[in-house]
């Protein structure tokens, strides 16, 4: 396929930042380190021993959009609310759900909708208050009430845990939610229907619990900054002046139940939109782990480093189309957009870091059913066909009654993303005559705001897997649902995705159809979204640092094992 003449250009200039979704992973981390980091697999022995110091240096490319576990939707959010706070479960380095705030893995009733969760005793506030079940029915209960104006609570809990609709909807009381405090330490949780993912499923960060007492005496100044928030994870937050705030920092908790196995003593992250500027600290040894670096010309510098570490993660970047612009509820307009974008010359040329074209919402190696990958048996979808784009940009046009269209597109603010951005923009103003696309890059917290407001016609967004399923991905395009957001509407899909949440739920081989059929009626039959890439991570990490976990779905990170070697 013919490149285009900015792409070749762009080759070595900056090109893609990492750009954050709501969460990220999958069940099992399907991808590979491919830079060795010999500190990070090391076990601390008598001939490796730990540095004086153990005070980690981290650089980011986006602030916290929100410290409160019940209204996050990013990763950013997410992965800092991982470090400072836990619920009953989390990850482990190696992906495996395993115990956190409960003493073991739920137990069951026969029809698997009820589990019974035991919490640890030892589990404290860093205030020294105990971490008791009714704080878990506590944060539950804000997350689903819609006063709260949750985004996830409603989300998450939908249609899975008891009553959490009826809840939403304001026809049931939040007291009706299916989470009850049996005692100070034993929670019991009633579902809507069994769900072969529940576990994965409440490790996520709008599960956590929340100090009542603490919460309500802050009123609504709780989490606005560090002197505002409680936890009860490996680390507690002791600066970050909020949602703008471009530096921050974590110290160890030493009310935390497992803080004699917790190392690190202080991590200090500071914001680095700019990723030349993040290789150059690495190199002067001013940072230990660089943001996600997505910068050709950069990774090229460090190629067979044993500082680079690579692995491809379940990530999915796409273009959301707003339909209620008229132009954009044109299908032949959509359809166009989606077959002008030559996405193997973004990855190749451009990126040029592992990320894969993606012609898919589903990442490849995330999601598995009897050893079949979710993508097998799939085709895909609306690949690029310039000459058949044009043809329906003119049809589309003429349906419109027009013979040029300007939309906006909204981007991010930093240096490599409004360069992948100009990318796409010449792509669509070259094979689509008669656009006219303005670009408008703006931080993260306003492009997630813009999302919401559906202020946008095109908006270049992602979405990392929250837990080891498909539907982490096939539920977001409900009608109507909180992350649609782009007033796209099939009966066809909401009766199959809904499908596999319900009746076909264990029936797996009918539920995965289902879900591959929707997946083609989303993507090819009504070109709602243009998924661009899937994302492989770049990341430069000091080699004495040592435990550095990488995660699947979720949060992106995990620092509580992490050690410094001298």
């Amino acid at each position: 396929m013919k490149k285009s003449k900015l792409s070749l250009l762009l080759v070595l200039s900056l090109v893609l930042s990492m750009f954050l979704a709501a969460c990220s992973g999958g069940a099992k981390n399907q991808g590979t380190d491919t830079g060795k980091n010999e500190g990070k697999d090391k076990p601390v022995t008598e001939e490796s021993k730990l540095a004086d110091k153990q005070e980690l240096n981290v650089f980011e490319s986006a602030e916290i959009p929100t410290m409160d576990s019940v209204l996050g939707t990013d990763v950013m959010s997410f992965t800092t609310l991982n470090a400072v706070n836990e619920g009953m479960y989390r990850l482990d380095p190696d992906q495996k759900v395993v115990p956190a705030g409960a003493e073991a893995m739920p137990e069951y009733n026969a029809d698997k909708t009820e589990l019974t969760v035991k919490l640890r005793k030892d589990a404290k506030w860093s205030n020294g208050d105990p971490v008791t079940a009714k704080d878990y029915v506590y944060a539950w209960q804000r997350a689903i009430n819609p006063e709260t104006k949750s985004e996830y609570g409603p989300y998450f809990m939908g249609g899975k845990i008891k009553n959490a609709d009826a809840i939403a909807e304001g026809k049931a009381k939040v007291e009706d939610l299916g989470i009850k405090a049996e005692d100070d330490y034993t929670l019991k949780i009633t579902l809507e229907r069994a769900i072969p993912y529940i576990e994965s499923f409440i490790t996520f960060q709008v599960f956590y619990p929340q100090n009542q007492k603490f919460v309500e005496a802050q009123g609504a100044d709780y989490a606005k900054d560090a002197e505002h928030l409680l936890s009860n994870g490996p680390f507690k937050m002791t600066k970050w002046q909020g949602p703008t705030a471009t530096e921050w920092v974590l110290e160890k908790n030493e009310t935390y139940h497992s803080a004699k196995d917790v190392t690190l003593t202080k991590i200090n992250f500071n914001v680095s939109k700019d990723p030349q500027a993040s290789a150059n600290a690495f190199t002067a040894g001013e940072v230990d782990i660089t943001p996600k670096l997505a910068q050709a010309a950069i990774i090229q510098q460090f190629e067979g480093s044993k500082d680079l570490i690579r692995y491809q993660e379940p990530s999915l970047f796409w273009i959301k189309m707003n339909e209620k612009n008229k132009a954009l509820k044109n299908i032949n307009i959509r359809k166009a957009i989606a077959l002008s974008i030559d996405k193997q010359a973004l990855v190749d040329d451009v990126l040029a870091n592992g990320s894969i074209a993606a012609d898919f919402l589903v990442p490849k190696g995330f999601a598995f059913l009897d050893g079949k990958d979710f993508r097998e048996g799939t085709n895909p979808y609306l690949t690029m066909n310039k000459e058949e784009a044009k043809k329906l940009w003119e049809k589309g046009l003429s349906e419109l009654g027009v013979k040029e269209l300007a939309l906006n597109y909204v981007g991010g603010d930093t240096e490599t993303s409004k360069v992948s951005d100009s990318f796409i923009k010449n792509q669509l103003e070259t094979n689509l005559p008669g656009l006219k696309l303005t670009i408008q890059p703006v931080p993260f917290k306003i492009r997630i705001d813009r999302e919401q407001k559906m202020d946008y016609d095109l908006l270049f967004t992602g979405w990392g897997p929250d837990y080891a399923d498909p539907m982490t991905f096939m539920d977001l395009m409900l009608t109507g649902g909180d992350h649609n957001k782009m007033d796209y509407s099939s009966a066809e899909y909401d009766k199959l995705v809904k499908a596999a949440q319900t009746d076909l739920s264990a029936k797996e081989q009918e539920r995965w159809k289902a879900l591959q059929d929707a997946e083609k009626i989303l993507i090819e039959d009504d070109a709602a979204i243009v998924p661009v890439y899937q994302r492989s991570v770049n990341l430069l990490i000091n080699q004495k640092v040592e435990g550095f976990a990488h995660h699947a779905f979720g949060p992106d990170y995990s620092y509580q094992w992490i050690k410094i070697l001298k």
